[in-house]
């Protein structure tokens, strides 16, 4: 688990890469056309195991002189405009790391791994 450290008047405080990996997946998430941000659409199981594993993590938080880059795997709903849902996805998850964490994001890489097919009504 990698930390970013920063001081405060009081102390210290430490944020680990895992926290900002969940911050980017909930601001993915956010975003309509957003299925899931995962490893892809393999058998559940075959998937929570990959995961579990880290063996192919759904967000990928690399820290660099105190900036971080992320990498979020996702599934895209059927249908999306998935350029226009890409840049959404990259606005909103640099907005959520750096408001809630006060950590700068230099870039948000985008790997679109699977599109969730359309729900049968």
């Amino acid at each position: 688990m990698d930390l970013q450290n920063m001081d405060l008047n009081g102390g210290t405080l430490q944020i680990s890469t895992e926290v900002i990996g969940k911050i980017a997946r909930c601001a993915a998430l956010e975003v309509d056309g957003v299925s899931e941000v995962s490893c892809g659409k393999q058998n559940k199981k075959v998937k929570d195991f990959l995961e579990a594993a880290s063996i192919q993590p759904p967000v990928i938080v690399e820290m660099r002189d105190g900036t971080a880059e992320l990498t979020l795997n996702l599934v895209v709903a059927f249908g999306a405009r998935i350029p226009a849902v890409a840049e959404k996805v990259q606005e909103n998850v640099k907005t959520a790391v750096q408001s809630m964490t006060n950590v700068t994001v230099s870039r948000v890489n985008l790997v679109i791994a699977g599109v969730a097919a359309a729900e049968q009504e």
